[in-house]
């Protein structure tokens, strides 16, 4: 599988977490493994877990970072692909910020609105100038 496909994979994992607020991560992930017979790289199980393991600071990074908007108003589709690419950006080292944010827009112009993607393209921009990688 692509780099592309496993992150699309990852961000679909998140985005069902968010639906299943009390199920373990890696029941979630057996689940996508055995349902959709999804082969889980190493990539995927790493970023999901420390999405989760970090999702404090996360949560923050995004809560800090948004403009006329609030983290619960967020749709699930734009949190989830906030999350993944915040946790590369901070947390994935040997991924280039600059490829963070165009897959996360790229994804998001494929799972929700032009709109949406404009707006995540602007808060990633802005969480990148600070984080200064």
């Amino acid at each position: 599988m692509t780099r592309k496909g496993a992150r699309e994979q990852a961000f679909i994992i998140i985005f069902e977490k968010s639906f299943n607020i009390d199920a373990e991560i890696g029941d979630i992930i057996e689940n996508a493994v055995q349902e959709r017979d999804l082969v889980c790289d190493d990539y995927i199980f790493t970023v999901v877990n420390s999405v989760f393991d970090n999702l404090e600071v996360i949560d923050r990074t995004i809560k800090e970072n948004l403009t006329k908007w609030t983290i619960e108003r967020l749709s699930k589709v734009a949190l989830a692909l906030l999350r993944l690419s915040v946790c590369e950006m901070m947390f994935m080292t040997d991924i280039p910020n600059g490829v963070s944010i165009n897959e996360a827009v790229e994804l998001c112009k494929k799972f929700a609105t032009k709109d949406d993607s404009a707006y995540i393209n602007g808060v990633l921009g802005t969480i990148e100038g600070k984080l200064g990688k």
